[in-house]
């Protein structure tokens, strides 16, 4: 049996100012404050929510 891959995130950048989706992307992530770090199954879903919030993050394997 593999193991399920997962993908480090960690939230760089503050969300002020930032549209309203963007802040609703990184809470569906799991990030809750600023340099908070989850880790995820990497998913095409998971993917894309990292790509369209991309400059707010910081991700790893």
């Amino acid at each position: 049996m593999a193991a399920k891959k997962t993908v480090k995130v960690t939230l760089v950048k503050s969300l002020a100012g930032c549209k309203a989706s963007h802040r609703a992307t990184v809470r569906g992530l799991g990030l809750r404050r600023l340099n908070h770090t989850v880790e995820l199954e990497d998913t095409p879903a998971v993917r894309g929510m990292i790509d369209r919030v991309n400059y707010l993050v910081r991700c790893g394997g």
